[in-house]
């Protein structure tokens, strides 16, 4: 049954976890983003120059991995797809909600991270829209 929770839930929780624990140690909500800014390491380029990875960057690119697997699972005909959908749809609501209302959620990270969920969202519905489709057209025309 764990196949049906959505795996964007993973960065989510992440973020949920920087924020909330930034913003309960006195720090402030507007930490959040600084903190998901500050590098955590460099990258040395061939250029000369230095690329600085935050935080923020690795929820981000752990979320565009997540999210090509999510659409692989859309593409599933199985019972459990349904829900995996259902719950997908319940956490763009909560990400939307959290994005919309509170202060340390409004920043350009969580708004991709909000975006890649709307995608695994609407992704799920129109694959299972149109396989169901093609189950249904066996009638000549």
């Amino acid at each position: 049954m764990l196949i049906a929770l959505p795996l964007l839930m993973i960065p989510v929780v992440l973020y949920n976890i920087v924020v909330l624990t930034n913003g309960l140690t006195g720090a402030g909500m507007a930490a959040a983003d600084a903190t998901l800014r500050e590098p955590m390491f460099s990258i040395p380029m061939a250029s000369g120059a230095s690329w600085n990875v935050g935080s923020g960057d690795l929820i981000l690119f752990l979320s565009l991995i997540l999210l090509f697997f999510e659409l692989l699972k859309s593409t599933s005909s199985r019972k459990v797809a349904i829900v995996n959908h259902a719950l997908s749809m319940i956490l763009f609501v909560v990400c939307l909600v959290e994005f919309l209302l509170i202060r340390g959620f409004a920043t350009s990270t969580f708004f991709l991270i909000v975006t890649m969920v709307m995608l695994d969202v609407l992704a799920g519905f129109i694959v299972t829209i149109i396989s169901a489709r093609k189950d249904l057209d066996f009638g000549g025309a």
